[in-house]
């Protein structure tokens, strides 16, 4: 103290320079500067030593929070940060409350949120989109949104159009989507017009699953029929835009509000396919109406299923019950929806095998490989 006092009288004689002080009292010019700051403000008194305590303790003030976090998730263990977020704010808007993927991390370090089992996704279409220029070329087939009609039932509504002629082949309300409810009404369908040469459909259940190739059940029995199935790629519901652009005006035209009950609903939406096919023109097709240029398919539903058939020359191998292939000593996984059928392995390069299901490939196995590998557009 007495040697800053010491200081303040040098520099305040005019004798010295800043430099000159600070190497005869062995101290650097910022530190100088401090002293003589320190002096103008507060005199002698700033001169003291002051606490080296922090102003504020932001680790204890943590502490608190994570520890009040930690019992709000314990009394509400299904809610998740930005919930208890909310409340605890509430209780105590004064406090700084963190960000909520901060408050996730303090939850995750306490072992109290379960990491997510990331799902597999479907893989993509192995082949590029038809163009559908003509009728049956591409049908198109989706679930319309969900929605519950007036009794509070549920109702999935399976749509299905022509791509070329926008013709609305069938729209049925089904309590759930499953393959098992949609088969009877796509072999309908197929009764009514004919086959198609190829089904639109997007990536989810009951069109297409994360087994190899993206086959479903449903998607193995169009292959037997010689249907080929295509997806459009994640996140492109524009690559079925004539399907989704069908789904605005039904939406608009019969579920606002719906039906009281299922059978109602139906009725309502064979009104407006008839609407749609005959009566509404539509200006992609020159103010025509769909009916004006859809005729059906040659191809007629055969009254037996055909077997997949494949040229001489390759390895075949029988898809067990666990859905896997025996291939070179290894026990392959190739998907369930594939469980009793034939698949044919093809060697396009020295130990490399091009794996197919009738004409549909799915995928390739390199050499000493036990997994699929996926194909690319």
């Amino acid at each position: 103290m007495d040697q800053r006092i010491e200081l303040i009288h040098a520099w305040s004689s005019g004798d010295y320079s800043k430099s000159e002080l600070a190497r005869s009292y062995g101290i650097s010019r910022p530190t100088l500067d401090k002293w003589l700051q320190r002096y103008a403000e507060h005199g002698e008194a700033g001169l003291l030593e002051q606490s080296r305590r922090p102003l504020s303790s932001p680790q204890q003030t943590a502490t608190a929070l994570i520890e009040r976090l930690i019992e709000e998730k314990l009394r509400h263990l299904d809610w998740g940060p930005k919930k208890l977020l909310v409340r605890l704010r509430k209780q105590d808007p004064e406090l700084p409350w963190p960000a909520p993927s901060t408050a996730g991390e303090w939850l995750k370090r306490a072992g109290l949120v379960q990491s997510r089992r990331r799902p597999r996704s479907t893989p993509a279409s192995v082949t590029p989109l038809r163009a559908g220029l003509q009728p049956n070329h591409v049908w198109c087939a989706d679930f319309k949104g969900q929605f519950r009609t007036g009794d509070g039932r549920w109702c999935y509504p399976l749509t299905l159009t022509d791509q070329a002629s926008r013709y609305l082949l069938c729209c049925r309300g089904l309590p759930r989507p499953g393959g098992g409810l949609s088969r009877p009404w796509f072999e309908w369908a197929f009764r009514e017009y004919g086959l198609p040469e190829a089904i639109r459909t997007d990536n989810g259940s009951p069109f297409a699953s994360v087994g190899v190739g993206g086959l479903s059940r449903l998607a193995v029995w169009w292959i037997h029929l010689g249907i080929h199935p295509e997806r459009i790629a994640p996140g492109r519901p524009d690559q079925n835009g004539r399907h989704e652009r069908m789904h605005r005006s039904l939406k608009a035209a019969v579920l606002k509000p719906p039906a009281p009950n299922l059978a109602q609903q139906q009725m309502a939406f064979e009104r407006f396919r008839q609407e749609f096919n005959t009566i509404r023109p539509h200006e992609g097709l020159g103010m025509a109406v769909p009916a004006e240029r859809y005729g059906p398919s040659p191809r007629p539903y055969p009254a037996r299923l055909p077997a997949i058939e494949y040229p001489t020359g390759l390895q075949l191998r029988r898809v067990h019950s666990n859905g896997c292939i025996k291939w070179q000593g290894r026990s392959v996984f190739l998907s369930e929806a594939l469980i009793d059928e034939w698949v044919a392995l093809r060697e396009v390069e020295t130990d490399v095998w091009e794996l197919r299901f009738g004409q549909y490939p799915l995928g390739r196995l390199g050499p000493g490989s036990s997994q699929v590998q996926r194909l690319s557009v």
